[in-house]
């Protein structure tokens, strides 16, 4: 029998899970969260085969709890389940070495045959998302022009920008207008956009 916790703060998608996972003979649901920050411990209470976790949980988030358990209970393996298709997510998942990572969207018998997967020590990626992180291009920001759109992204003005990094007003007016060129954005928010799109702010 696989144990599996169940992490998903979407009561009814959590339902639906279970009852879905409930009609497999070799898979059993020993626990299940709505909230990121109770994944250790009922891990570390209940000592399942596999974690599977939505990426996008309140308090701690799918993939900080998925290297959590690998440092402190490195027999759970972790699947991401999540609705973020985006390349940029995936190299996060990948470089926090999770054994797993499915969208929602997924056809219901391909989260029991991931599932089935992992537990035997295979790698499952969705061939989709695998093949778009594949082609997707290295970010052509420079650390300091993503560090100025991330504080963008996250609401802050120029003035607050420019006191945050030290810089002058002028001068993040001008990381912005080059990022908005290097990125062929209309204008700022869709400069964010594509750069989140493409996990360059991850």
């Amino acid at each position: 029998m696989i144990r599996i916790l169940l992490a998903e703060d979407m009561n009814m998608v959590r339902g639906a899970l279970v009852a879905l996972l409930g009609m497999e003979e070799d898979i059993e649901v020993v626990v299940e969260v709505e909230h990121g920050d109770l994944i250790l411990p009922q891990a570390l209470a209940y000592r399942p085969d596999i974690a599977v976790l939505d990426i996008d949980l309140p308090g701690v988030d799918g993939l900080t709890a998925a290297t959590q358990l690998r440092e402190q209970l490195p027999s759970c393996r972790s699947l991401i389940l999540t609705s973020l298709g985006r390349p940029g997510t995936l190299r996060r998942a990948l470089s926090a070495q999770v054994s797993g990572f499915i969208l929602k969207d997924a056809p219901p018998d391909q989260l029991a045959r991931a599932i089935r997967k992992v537990a035997a020590g295979e790698r499952v990626v969705d061939p989709k998302l695998a093949l778009a992180a594949w082609d997707s291009l290295e970010s052509p920001l420079t650390k300091r022009e993503v560090e100025v759109l991330r504080m963008a992204a996250g609401g802050a003005e120029v003035v607050e920008i420019a006191a945050a990094l030290f810089l002058s007003a002028g001068t993040v007016r001008n990381y912005l207008t080059t990022v908005v060129t290097k990125l062929n954005g209309r204008n700022r928010v869709d400069a964010i956009r594509i750069a989140e799109e493409a996990g360059w702010l991850s």
